[in-house]
């Protein structure tokens, strides 16, 4: 039986093409027309070839109401962050990691639902109303804490939910970089260029990851044979930044090299070391964390760790679509983070 030739691609009037006219001017059934679009099985790959170039011509897009009806989703993803939203502007790392997890939704059609929360609390209602009204198809969660309710949480709500940052628990699907790999490579580096009093401008005490930093530094300078380091904690915002630096350069017997927990309370340390009359890397020697545009542009440049955030946020994207779309998600570590070195490290004086 010969197959119906499609007819030309042509639609009269306004409004969102329709899978009846994709179905008219394919030549086929609307059912056809709709295994095809969904990318399920019941017609020949010729058939669906043709299906797909008609609605390519007619320049149709899908509904994301019928989407929702069909496949039960909602074509969105949430992110709530419990972080001040004016820290959220200066910091480089959640500029670029949105960035990473817009360029895998953006393709897919999928929104990204972005919530900043002033509370624990606020947070974890945030998670309950999306559940509740369906507003998202699954969560991001960041800067897991000790003893952290909100895994358990989600998975009472059924919404599915991937962990940026150290596994919590084998049940959770999680990506992570190693921390504790990277603050270890950075002590090593800097005892080999001779330093033997290092500081640290960590970040918030009961972030998982900033403990694994902690941890790290503390064994391996005890290693190498050194004294324990000074690690001085802040919520990672500038103001705190300055204040720790400035304690840090004023001690009598103060370090040759510090290591800061981000770019930005790193750049506001150049500031305060010359503020001070202190030279970097002369005096004093400065790294930084996440290797972003800050850290390249900072004067001098910063050394780094490098931690690929934007390849990192895709990672962990692509992991929760996978979850949400009932696969298996990968979970586990990504990547292994390393050094870039630039002006602020040297030899100490």
């Amino acid at each position: 039986m010969t197959p119906k030739r499609p007819k030309a691609a042509s639609v009269t009037g306004v409004g969102r093409p329709t899978i009846t006219q994709i179905a008219e001017l394919a030549g086929v059934s609307k059912s056809a027309v709709s295994y095809a679009l969904n990318n399920k099985p019941g017609v020949s790959p010729a058939t669906r070839a043709r299906i797909m170039a008609v609605a390519n011509q007619l320049d149709w897009r899908p509904s994301k109401a019928a989407r929702a009806l069909v496949c039960n989703r909602v074509g969105a993803i949430g992110l709530a962050l419990n972080r001040p939203a004016r820290l959220l502007g200066l910091e480089p790392f959640y500029m670029e990691f949105i960035s990473g997890v817009q360029e895998v939704l953006a393709p897919r059609d999928i929104l990204l639902v972005f919530k900043v929360a002033s509370t624990l609390d606020e947070e974890m209602a945030t998670y309950r109303s999306w559940a509740s009204a369906k507003t998202v198809d699954g969560v991001l969660l960041t800067d897991l804490v000790e003893q952290d309710p909100r895994p358990a949480f989600v998975r009472q709500l059924a919404l599915p939910a991937v962990v940026v940052g150290p596994q919590p628990d084998e049940s959770t699907v999680a990506r992570w970089t190693s921390d504790a790999a990277a603050m270890r490579e950075v002590v090593r580096y800097l005892v080999a260029l001779g330093h033997r009093d290092i500081a640290r401008v960590a970040g918030t005490a009961n972030y998982l990851h900033v403990q694994d930093r902690s941890a790290a530094m503390v064994d391996e300078m005890a290693a190498l044979g050194l004294a324990a380091p000074t690690i001085l904690n802040t919520d990672f915002s500038e103001e705190q930044g300055i204040q720790a630096t400035r304690r840090l350069l004023s001690q009598p017997e103060r370090p040759t090299a510090i290591v800061y927990d981000n770019d930005v309370m790193a750049a506001v340390g150049l500031a305060v070391a010359a503020e001070m009359g202190a030279q970097v890397p002369g005096d004093f020697s400065f790294v930084a964390w996440d290797d972003s545009l800050l850290s390249r542009m900072a004067h001098p440049a910063l050394t780094s760790t490098s931690v690929q955030v934007h390849r990192y946020s895709m990672a962990v994207a692509q992991a929760l679509l996978d979850l949400v779309d009932g696969g298996q998600p990968d979970s586990g570590p990504f990547g292994q983070p390393g050094i870039t070195v630039r002006a602020s490290t040297g030899r100490p004086k």
